[in-house]
């Protein structure tokens, strides 16, 4: 299994603002994307773009290039019914094309300097990489100053929407059953399945840089995809990045500390997810008493403890699998191992 919880020591870094893109022009021009990036301020997306594209040219990519018309059609003119969510980045809408398939259009901040770096990251990355484990690229529109991502539509949402649910109010039933530790699993075996293939097959390899449950998408078999690739970084697998790009609470230390990016800086955030999945607690959780807040230092202790293992489960699933006399039937889904380094090269 890959090492797992290799987050034990408390990152101090929020999410920032992606480095400003370099002047970028996007047409459409039979049907192709075409980016091109002018020196500046984001050398890297200039890079981003002239690698990634010259590998796109000799592949066959299956990303269809939309008319805003068409992407408005398909969500009923972005109707507010049609809202699956919003983040930093842009809102995101249930559509159903012309063909009848259903799908999930992002549509970027038009005003976000992030919106124009994560399209062309995305759109080139995801015409690229093809894996079971990863959320597959439909489209995309580069329609006039619109930028729209349409992605296969995940009809169970997102990891985080199933994992950390809500309380229920009193005499309220709970919005929807906690997964079980057999789908849990499971989840964590696709996230880690996913991460491989960028750091392992993709060439060259890629650093994901944002990997938490609400990036995890299920589809109606509960089958995990990553997904969001607008801060994802190519190789090198060791490189320096002058701003740390992340969310608080999954970002490791080195790279907060001092830029360091490599493989194993994904790996840490695999840790987190997994603690995640087996204490139904968020990364973050500003609700909880301030000892408790961050989830790795929360749990450094008693992982550290193998006596402790236990404490860690998830309340609401903590009798699930135990036999008469209280103790589990099934072993433990994780070694006490990168868990608790604060060295990368510990971690795999």
């Amino acid at each position: 299994m890959v090492g797992c919880f290799a987050c034990f020591k408390p990152a101090a870094a929020g999410e920032e603002e992606a480095p400003s893109p370099s002047s970028a022009s996007r047409r459409r021009r039979g049907g192709s994307l075409r980016l091109s990036c002018s020196s500046g301020r984001n050398q890297q997306a200039a890079a981003v773009v002239s690698i990634i594209a010259d590998r796109r040219s000799s592949s066959s990519s299956r990303a269809r290039a939309f008319t805003y018309g068409e992407l408005a059609a398909a969500t009923d003119n972005f109707r507010a019914e049609c809202l699956l969510g919003e983040g930093g980045f842009g809102r995101v809408y249930r559509g159903r094309l012309e063909n009848g398939q259903v799908v999930a259009v992002k549509q970027l901040d038009r005003e976000g300097a992030q919106g124009n770096r994560e399209f062309v990251v995305e759109v080139l990355m995801l015409s690229l990489l093809h894996h079971p484990n990863l959320v597959n690229l439909v489209g995309y529109c580069a329609d006039g100053e619109q930028r729209l991502l349409v992605y296969e539509y995940m009809a169970l949402g997102s990891l985080a929407d199933h994992l950390l649910l809500p309380a229920a109010g009193e005499g309220e039933p709970a919005q929807r059953a906690p997964l079980s530790w057999e789908t849990r699993m499971r989840v964590a075996l696709g996230a880690a399945r996913g991460l491989e293939y960028l750091h392992e097959t993709a060439n060259p390899p890629v650093i994901y840089r944002d990997l938490k449950s609400s990036n995890v998408l299920l589809d109606d078999a509960l089958c995990p995809k990553l997904s969001d690739f607008g801060l994802a970084k190519l190789g090198p697998v060791g490189d320096r990045s002058p701003r740390v790009m992340g969310t608080y609470g999954y970002c490791a230390p080195e790279y907060v500390r001092a830029g360091n990016l490599t493989v194993k800086t994904d790996v840490y955030s695999f840790g987190v997810l997994l603690l995640e999945l087996v204490t139904g607690r968020r990364a973050v959780d500003s609700s909880r008493p301030p000892a408790e807040q961050l989830l790795v230092a929360w749990a450094r202790p008693m992982v550290r403890d193998g006596k402790r293992y236990r404490e860690l489960a998830d309340p609401l699933l903590r009798c699930e699998g135990t036999s008469r006399r209280g103790t589990s039937s099934r072993p433990w889904p994780w070694p006490p191992c990168a868990c608790r380094t604060k060295r990368p090269l510990a971690r795999s």
